[in-house]
């Protein structure tokens, strides 16, 4: 008999790549293209829209300071003339009562009516800023408004029968003591806003004139962070 031929080896398949390994490295390229484009993101210039708003957000703390500036100016202006007017009718309406009063001259009180409208023309400007400025600006339109209403008040109290004119003075004293008092809260934003925007502390308060309960001045120099 012939000798048997051995019959050639088959070869065998290529082995395939584990498919574990494979989604592995599907997930990493995923992750990679994703870091990269981050990476793109932060560093990248910025587009037109976030150069935009950055030019808004500088115009809009240029305006900012430059209102703080004007506020500190009328409130000082406003706060010489009230400090008058709050020392006088502190005396005219005393915690002791209508006794221990001192009792303005008809031209007198004329006059503090007068100052009390000027002020309250002078805050009754209220342009738009950032919430802080917004906040103190606020602050000094009430008070003023709570004392013209104040002296205002005082004034009727004069006219009114002597039976009921103790209670009425008494009611224009406490709401003299609510204008000062919302005064300092003022005057304390208004030092606030003032260091925020590198002016230094500003100290416009009414001390000549105190109300009670209403905030005073730190003792930081003004001008100084």
């Amino acid at each position: 008999m012939p000798p048997k031929t051995a019959r050639p080896a088959r070869p065998l398949p290529a082995r395939e790549t584990p498919r574990p390994a494979r989604s592995r490295y599907a997930a990493g390229l995923v992750v990679a293209i994703l870091v990269a484009g981050s990476l793109g993101y932060l560093f990248g210039s910025p587009d037109a829209t976030e150069t935009s708003v950055a030019e808004m957000r500088a115009a809009e703390m240029r305006r900012d300071a430059q209102q703080i500036v004007e506020l500190t100016a009328g409130a000082r202006t406003t706060a010489t003339d009230l400090t008058k007017v709050m020392a006088a009718l502190g005396e005219a309406l005393p915690p002791g009562g209508a006794l221990a009063a001192r009792t303005p001259t008809d031209a007198e009180l004329g006059e503090w009516q007068r100052v009390m409208k000027q002020a309250v023309d002078r805050h009754s400007v209220t342009p738009s800023g950032t919430t802080s400025t917004n906040v103190a600006r606020a602050g000094f339109r009430s008070a003023v408004d709570a004392m013209a209403v104040a002296v205002d008040g005082y004034a009727y109290c004069r006219k009114v029968p002597t039976d009921v004119r103790q209670g009425c003075l008494d009611v224009a004293r406490r709401q003299r003591t609510v204008g000062l008092m919302t005064w300092s809260v003022a005057a304390t934003q208004l030092d606030q806003i003032n260091v925020d925007a590198g002016h230094g502390h500003q100290h416009v308060y009414l001390t000549s004139a105190p109300g009670g309960g209403a905030m005073t001045a730190d003792g930081v120099p003004e001008g100084t962070n």
